[in-house]
């Protein structure tokens, strides 16, 4: 019989630092709604500094406040993915302001063409791969040595469950976000060594702006309920949740993977009503 709650000892596990991200410094790319948001949220409220960055600069300064009213602590550094001079100053000003960055969210990202790969124009086509895969990479190269040089740091890559499957409007993007995978799978092996973790995190449909066009149409909408065995599409938060596990102790031993979060959308062997 288990002993009463007061007079149980605790074990070699510390519950309380699993998901404790207190003094370490975060940075979230595409952090002004949507999942970006929600993660950046949620590592506040687990005690690190955080942060947000986006290409506006006034919604970068509302979201940053919000969090500091909220009694964490965030700063503002707008920043649009595609130009490598922005990515640079943002690492720039992280490590003015804080002296380190800890944690690295890739989670901006661009789908400018829906519709089959035959007809894709070029430059859609490059402004996906572009943003999507080699933005993250040379965000990665420049944050990654001074995670290095103190032997502890956890990268995140949001990509999406359309990079484990075919898809005959979505199929740019979804061959960067099998890029993406493959980009964390890389970078866990290259920097192992140093302690650094580099993770994936699959989305199924989650219920954003990015996606709205996906999930606010009824009848878009029922045929995607249809298909996720749970019930329900993906909130925010849902993410959130997978991506402080990521980043906090409790996934120090995670690295190099892809973690699933789609209520069961990519195992599903038919339709659900």
């Amino acid at each position: 019989m288990c002993s009463p709650i007061n007079e149980r000892k605790t074990g070699p596990v510390d519950i309380k630092t699993l998901f404790d991200l207190s003094g370490k410094v975060a940075v979230v790319t595409g952090s002004t709604k949507g999942i970006g948001r929600a993660i950046a949220e949620a590592f506040a409220q687990a005690g690190a500094k955080v942060v947000i960055s986006s290409r506006k600069e006034d919604k970068c300064n509302e979201v940053a406040s919000a969090i500091n009213d909220a009694g964490g602590c965030s700063i503002a550094v707008p920043c649009n993915i595609s130009h490598k001079q922005q990515l640079q100053a943002l690492v720039e000003a992280t490590l003015e302001e804080w002296g380190q960055i800890d944690v690295l969210v890739c989670n901006a990202a661009v789908n400018p063409y829906y519709g089959p790969l035959a007809d894709i124009p070029e430059d859609a086509y490059d402004k996906i791969m572009d943003t999507n895969v080699k933005s993250n990479l040379w965000l990665c190269n420049m944050v990654i040595p001074q995670m290095a040089e103190r032997k502890d740091g956890a990268v995140i890559i949001v990509s999406s469950i359309s990079g484990l499957k075919g898809n005959d409007r979505l199929g740019a993007y979804a061959l960067s976000k099998a890029a993406d995978m493959q980009l964390a799978r890389n970078l866990a092996v290259e920097w192992g060594h140093a302690n650094i973790r580099v993770n994936c995190i699959a989305p199924g449909l989650v219920r954003t702006d990015f996606a709205r066009a996906l999930w606010e149409d009824p009848e878009a909408n029922a045929q995607a309920l249809a298909s996720y065995p749970i019930g329900r599409l993906g909130e925010p938060e849902d993410i959130a949740g997978a991506a402080l596990f990521l980043a906090a102790p409790a996934g120090s031993f995670v690295t190099g993977h892809t973690l699933v979060v789609d209520g069961g959308n990519t195992i599903a062997s038919g339709r659900y009503t």
